[in-house]
């Protein structure tokens, strides 16, 4: 068994306050260091690091800060850039250790993050702790420093697309899992993301199973569900986030509203044509899947920005559902992406245009690789290694670093704050039904809010 250490309470974060009321407010006179403006400052300098990802992205690769980062189920890297683009604004954190069973998601992380992940199986080491020690001692991990731990189990257990396997499915084990680790590590702070369908009746008992192990080791929680078309993403993505921390916090609030929400065109507006199936010369992450004769006769025939396949056009088992129901069936199956508001959500399987609304607003092809990075808020030069069906899947399974980029500044801005005066709002208690694929159309029309969510009982 591994022994617990107090969670670094001691370290010394006046210089790490000091950076970031720097960065909020510039050298002003009389700036406060109290805990009310801390906030404050954290969510102004969150929301800078996350819109302007890039600058602070490649200023952040070269920096390092005190608090330690240990990344488990780390994929590509997405949650690991966002932490990393916090250096940015100022030295925050230091990557300490990757965890992934994924050789080729390793080989992308290691080449833009800069750290070699272990290829491991984290459920295994939920229960070896002594080889999770062994792991550790190998790391950059620093004794005395802070500690965050992030984990983003593998969401296709609980996708809404594998209702089928149901319950079984071995994966959806690994979220107590990776709590019994945060248990064991004992960091300052743990973030969680998942797919909200964790928070639906069926997969209830998986999310308070892990509560229940975090909180009797001392925790404080928060579970939300938020849009992170809300955070700079230029996508609608609705994701479970869970926070957990040694005193009362916080939770992070949105960024933007809908009418400032980031678009199609302003994350790929400026990149050059290509052809399907062709590489662009200038970046070799800008290809796309080659498509065949009859799937480039549909294609042409979807109008541009937006379109829907028109009646009739498509392949013959499309064509006999219509004719079956009298109407037209899955309209967004072979759609166009509108250029003037965000993708909808991008998946491993955004390669194809039969999976969904994939196609770009004018070329006749299916997004290319650098395109999907972009729509899910990678930096425009992240490089992503193996086939276009795996950089596709690492790209639709990763945290948006947009996303992550606000998380790691506000976890930062909750270690150096007071704790809160008042009591964590656990946030969301009880199920939100049977699935939470069903609710979103009625919180895009804003019919519901995210926060009747966790008001709701």
């Amino acid at each position: 068994m591994i022994k617990k250490k107090p969670p670094s309470s001691s370290f010394s974060f006046s210089n790490v306050r000091e950076s970031l009321l720097l960065s909020a407010y510039g050298d002003e006179n009389g700036v406060s260091v109290s805990g009310g403006n801390v906030r404050e400052a954290t969510r102004i300098v969150g929301q800078q690091v996350a819109l302007n990802l890039d600058a602070h992205w490649q200023l952040g690769l070269s920096q390092e800060g005190p608090v330690d980062v240990i990344d488990m189920f780390s994929g590509c890297g997405g949650m690991s850039a966002g932490f990393v683009a916090a250096n940015g604004a100022f030295p925050s954190y230091r990557m300490a250790m990757a965890i992934d069973i994924s050789e080729q998601a390793n080989q992308t992380y290691s080449r833009n993050i800069g750290i070699c992940p272990i290829k491991e199986d984290v459920g295994a080491l939920a229960d070896d702790p002594e080889l999770l020690n062994e792991l550790l001692s190998r790391s950059r991990r620093r004794p005395g420093h802070p500690l965050v731990l992030i984990g983003c189990a593998p969401c296709q257990g609980f996708s809404s697309h594998r209702n089928a396997a149901g319950e079984a499915d071995s994966r959806n084990n690994l979220f107590a899992q990776f709590a019994k680790i945060a248990s064991h590590l004992n960091p300052d702070a743990v973030v969680i993301e998942n797919v909200p369908e964790l928070l639906t009746d069926r997969y209830w008992h998986f999310l308070e199973e892990a509560k229940a192990i975090l909180v009797n080791s001392g925790y404080h929680l928060h579970v939300g569900v938020h849009n992170l078309a809300e955070f700079g993403v230029p996508q609608e993505r609705f994701r479970a986030l869970i926070l957990a921390m040694k005193r009362p916090f916080v939770p992070p609030v949105p960024l933007l509203d809908r009418k400032d929400f980031r678009t199609v065109h302003d994350a790929i507006g400026d990149l050059p044509p290509v052809s399907a199936g062709k590489v662009h010369p200038s970046d070799p992450m800008h290809y796309t899947a080659g498509h065949r004769a009859s799937t480039m006769q549909t294609i042409r025939a979807v109008p541009k920005n937006g379109g829907n396949r028109p009646s009739g056009v498509g392949p013959d088992c499309l064509r006999r559902v219509e004719e079956r129901q009298g109407r037209a069936a899955y309209e967004d199956v072979y759609g166009r992406l509108w250029w003037m508001r965000p993708s909808i959500t991008i998946t491993a399987y955004a390669r194809n245009p039969a999976s969904g609304r994939y196609l770009h607003p004018e070329q006749d092809r299916a997004l290319s690789v650098r395109e999907a990075a972009l729509l899910q808020g990678f930096p425009k030069h992240f490089w992503f290694y193996g086939s276009l069906d795996e950089r596709f899947r690492q790209i639709g399974n990763a945290v948006p670093p947009t996303f992550a980029a606000y998380i790691s500044i506000h976890v930062l801005g909750e270690l150096l704050a007071p704790a809160a005066v008042e009591p964590t709002r656990t946030g969301i208690s009880s199920p939100v039904g049977p699935s939470f694929a069903r609710l979103i159309p009625a919180l895009k029309a804003r019919h519901r809010s995210l926060e009747s969510l966790e008001a709701a009982k």
